[in-house]
């Protein structure tokens, strides 16, 4: 009993408003209905409608006690200098946003994971079609030649497609080289300077040169033609330019002295 009546007591203070800020008020009216919602015609079930009667409400202490307040002479606005402290520390706040950096890290490492199995499934698949492909023309090709060794058929069908597309490859490729080309740049100095040719191995022998025997002197090859001074010649540059005996070149000093 002496608990309760101390409480009554506290609450009987004559104390002024500034300092009890108590506002009693009923929901502001909904502008959509332009009526007060009352407690009776909220459905407490609704959650919607139970935080828009609350919130309503707050909007009505509001307007009531912002004018009083202004009366008095009681600031509202935070001041532009205003200094407050974090409810949690810096350090809490770095903990915060390593986790979040790890959860991020985490999340993109499993997306790449999904997208290589994703890859690797469709690669696969396409191995397994081109295996397919592959065993069903060889079963294809194997049964014409069957057929054809049999007498069933005249012609390989298969055959044909290939000497075809090397034929279309060969003319994509010569085409490709005519288009191809030496460049404006190569032109002009070919047109300008000439073209030489080839000049590195321009003097090895080819097949055809070393078969080639039609310019061949036997005579000629083994020092035995007129004129070579060869053992029935009469002698040419070789006995003109023949070096004098020891004898000769003694009779020769002689002489000079």
């Amino acid at each position: 009993q002496d608990g309760l009546k101390q409480c009554l007591a506290e609450f009987r203070q004559q104390l002024t408003w500034v300092e009890r800020l108590d506002v009693t008020l009923g929901p502001v009216t909904d502008p959509v209905s332009q009526s007060a919602s009352t407690s009776d015609t909220v459905d407490p079930e609704n959650d919607f409608q139970r935080e828009m009667s609350f919130y309503r409400q707050a909007q009505a202490a509001v307007l009531e006690a912002l004018p009083r307040l202004r009366k008095l002479q009681v600031p509202t606005r935070r001041p532009d200098d205003y200094f407050a402290e974090m409810a949690k520390s810096d350090q809490q706040m770095q903990k915060i946003r390593q986790k979040l950096k790890s959860k991020q890290e985490a999340m993109e490492r499993s997306e790449k994971a999904k997208q290589l199995r994703a890859m690797r499934k469709y690669g696969k698949k396409v191995q397994v079609e081109v295996l397919q492909r592959r065993q069903k023309e060889k079963k294809n090709m194997l049964n014409a030649v069957k057929k054809y060794q049999k007498g069933l058929s005249d012609k390989l069908d298969f055959l044909d497609e290939e000497q075809t597309s090397s034929q279309g490859n060969k003319k994509g490729n010569a085409t490709q080289r005519t288009k191809k080309g030496p460049n404006a740049k190569r032109r002009y100095k070919n047109q300008k300077f000439g073209f030489g040719g080839k000049k590195k191995g321009s003097k090895w022998n080819t097949k055809e040169s070393f078969n080639d025997v039609s310019s061949f002197q036997s005579k000629v090859a083994h020092n035995k033609g007129p004129g070579k001074g060869g053992r029935g010649g009469k002698g040419g540059k070789k006995a003109l330019n023949k070096r004098p005996g020891k004898r000769a070149r003694q009779k020769m000093k002689n002489r000079a002295r």
